[in-house]
């Protein structure tokens, strides 16, 4: 039975499907000719993943690219499988394209006490659970990329604070798929429990403020309305950031 994945469509009629959820989202842009894949989730979903996929292709759907809103581990695990078996163009930001190559990213620090104590548990972990099977960019993001066979309707954007190569996808000025610059995890908050430099996230709030967009889809949790990310950073951007 195919399953009845979540989908928003915007102006021009291009498509974002969810096809992954729960730990990890993933999601599909699709505007008639060309899909964008936007992250992967962990190896233990992969199952799951391939399943929606499928679905996809059993639809005339094709996967021609997948961007990579950074590359923690639970965004990326599925990577290299997929870039294998689909022959598609993988988008990373030239801030991690080294890590792709080594398979290991570092983990991200914690911004509140009970965050930066699982980062501690998580650094005296063996390696191996937060490692990835290495793969190779095919596209390396600086600062912007608009991808041509959307028309112009995808964009690129560098949103560093999460990673300093951190990125988000602007689909048709409406909808941003933002991976972990934004989180939806606690009740009227946005603010992630983990990132490397918290005052730059929240310029990368303004900077996504700064876009048309009216709705953001994180990496972690439900779906974000503008209000509240306007709220966010009003409360946060004007103020010396403390960390709990």
């Amino acid at each position: 039975m195919p399953e009845n994945l979540k989908k928003w469509t915007t102006a021009h009629n291009l498509e974002i499907l969810k096809v992954l959820n729960g730990r990890s989202n993933v999601y599909f842009v699709w505007n008639g000719t060309s899909g964008l894949l936007v992250d992967t989730g962990k190896k233990s979903s992969g199952k799951k993943l391939n399943k929606n996929l499928q679905q996809l292709k059993n639809e005339g759907k094709t996967i021609d690219f997948l961007a990579l809103t950074h590359t923690h581990y639970d965004h990326c695990q599925n990577a290299a499988k997929i870039q294998a078996q689909e022959n598609c163009k993988i988008l990373v930001s030239k801030k991690e394209a080294e890590f792709c190559k080594n398979g290991f990213t570092p983990l991200p620090s914690g911004t509140f006490k009970f965050s930066r104590i699982i980062v501690g548990l998580g650094k005296r972990l063996k390696i191996k659970r937060f490692s990835y099977e290495t793969f190779k960019p095919d596209i390396l993001i600086e600062n912007e990329l608009e991808l041509q066979e959307f028309g112009g309707l995808v964009r690129i954007i560098s949103t560093p604070g999460h990673t300093a190569g951190s990125l988000s996808i602007l689909v048709d000025n409406e909808i941003a798929l933002v991976g972990d610059t934004l989180f939806s995890i606690f009740k009227n908050s946005v603010f992630p429990p983990f990132a490397n430099d918290v005052p730059e996230l929240i310029k990368s709030w303004g900077k996504l403020l700064n876009t048309r967009c009216r709705l953001f889809l994180p990496g972690h949790g439900r779906e974000i309305s503008r209000k509240l990310l306007k709220e966010e950073w009003q409360k946060y951007h004007w103020k010396p950031i403390c960390i709990s």
